[in-house]
């Protein structure tokens, strides 16, 4: 089996489905390339049912304090409804989509983040199933909801638990956004980042909010498997072409 590549889909795509049908026209091309995992998360359609519902709910540092309280309606929204949709439009596109969370066969393995409620530090677990399912041709698409040693569910950052899926299967992690990568103070894409900058991009604000934790994902995944992760725009079919086949696009983050 070659090298698997695990893609985390967020922002606006997972909004719209005109964008939808666009980008899995290119994962369809990806599979065809080489073993797929999507990792997806959902926070601005939990942002908004939970509005709707009269709670309220913010972030610190770009991750989202999840009261456990609030479990109910970010696994139902995240597992459910998002899940469901992505493996809906998969099967139009012909592609033998398996929805999952984090925790089913023990893949991806949580610990509890007290300080931020129910919000799970999420740790590489086993490979097995994962593997499994893409020898046989399957389409694993996996909700950043966990669960913690003593059965809670937890609310996962979505970059985080793609970073770790990454490593269980040492595979290449492409973290998609809604811009083409990371910017500068410009807004010129950065082609590059290695790991000693990150204090600094961080520090001078460069890079900020849900970015920040998109680096650190970044960072982590690439020392882990000691490759480089690319960080880029769900937009741009042939960028994303290019990275599956190992060519250069996006924001290239390297250890």
């Amino acid at each position: 089996m070659s090298v698997p590549l695990v893609i985390k889909l967020g922002g606006r795509v997972v909004t719209d489905n005109d964008c939808l049908q666009q980008l899995f026209s290119t994962v369809t091309r990806l599979a065809a390339l080489r073993p797929l995992v999507l990792v997806h998360g959902g926070g601005d359609q939990v942002q908004s049912l939970l509005q709707q519902l009269g709670q309220s709910s913010h972030k610190v540092d770009g991750q989202r304090i999840t009261p456990a309280a609030h479990m109910p309606i970010v696994a139902g929204v995240l597992a459910g409804d998002i899940n469901t949709q992505l493996c809906a439009v998969a099967q139009q596109h012909q592609l033998l989509a398996v929805g999952l969370t984090l925790a089913a066969g023990g893949t991806v393995q949580c610990s509890q983040d007290t300080s931020r409620g129910a919000v799970g530090i999420p740790s590489p677990g086993s490979a097995q199933l994962l593997e499994s399912l893409i020898e046989q041709n399957y389409l694993p698409i996996v909700s950043s909801i966990g669960v913690s040693a003593a059965g809670e569910r937890l609310n996962v950052n979505a970059d985080l638990a793609a970073a770790a899926i990454a490593q269980v299967l040492h595979a290449d992690l492409i973290l998609l956004t809604d811009v083409p990568g990371i910017l500068d103070q410009h807004g010129q894409l950065i082609n590059t980042i290695h790991a000693d900058q990150a204090p600094d991009l961080i520090a001078s604000g460069v890079i900020k909010d849900g970015m920040v934790v998109k680096l650190q994902a970044a960072l982590q995944a690439a020392h882990a498997s000691r490759r480089s992760i690319a960080v880029a725009g769900w937009q741009d079919a042939n960028a994303l072409t290019r990275l599956a086949k190992g060519e250069a696009a996006g924001t290239r983050v390297r250890y």
